[in-house]
């Protein structure tokens, strides 16, 4: 087997540190044992961008909010997706994710950062929310709605967070939440909180095998 290498450590504000590894031509980010993204498990990622985009068909000029870079696979397919009259504002509170996109993983980035379409914010996503309204807000800023990397995470899935959200959509906007399990009592807080609710199940590889991922899609009135 070819031995994991050890690429570089960032620290997370308010969390335990992250690890960049490369194993051959793969990449993974670590947190302590669990492995929370990796270049073999990207198809939720890029699903949570295109399934989004397909939502947003009837609009001219979209302007979406995606909360996390991670390894830029929503980012990137949300790109190929949109014309040139979309924006995209990437919300990402870790420097060292930025870091390792422009350094050890600049070739999987492809650029992205620097399309013309994309503002990068170094902040948290709740905040930028609120700045502006957006037709669709993406939101994989974790392991899900039960925070793993760091405990602030939590806001964004209570009934208050949700509320924000809401709030910064336009009418008919869409709420898209990743999480790499299933969870019932945050089904039902989304439809509290005034979305229409749909649940996807996807699978983590792009091949259709791998673990199944969740997508909540939640259209605001």
């Amino acid at each position: 087997m070819i031995p994991r290498e050890l690429l570089g450590i960032a620290e997370v504000p308010g969390g335990p540190p992250l690890r960049l590894f490369r194993r051959g031509r793969d990449f993974m980010i670590v947190l302590d044992r669990n492995e929370l993204m990796s270049t073999r498990m990207r198809g939720s990622e890029v699903a949570l961008g295109t399934l989004t985009c397909a939502r947003l068909a009837d609009r001219e000029r979209p302007r979406l909010l995606i909360g996390g870079y991670g390894m830029g696979f929503t980012l990137r397919a949300v790109l190929a997706e949109l014309g040139c009259a979309a924006a995209i504002t990437v919300a990402e509170l870790v420097p060292g994710i930025i870091g390792w996109a422009r350094g050890e993983m600049a070739e999987l980035t492809a650029g992205c950062l620097d399309d013309p379409r994309v503002t990068l914010r170094m902040a948290d996503v709740g905040a930028v929310m609120e700045e502006e309204r957006y037709d669709a807000i993406l939101l994989d800023v974790d392991n899900g709605p039960d925070g793993l990397t760091r405990p602030d995470n939590d806001g964004l899935y209570t009934r208050s967070g949700l509320d924000r959200a809401r709030r910064a959509l336009r009418p008919g906007g869409v709420l898209a939440v990743w999480s790499a399990a299933p969870d019932a009592a945050f089904a039902r807080r989304l439809a509290g909180a005034g979305f229409a609710v749909e649940e996807v199940k996807i699978r983590a590889r792009e091949n259709g095998k791998g673990p199944v991922h969740v997508i909540w899609f939640g259209q605001a009135a």
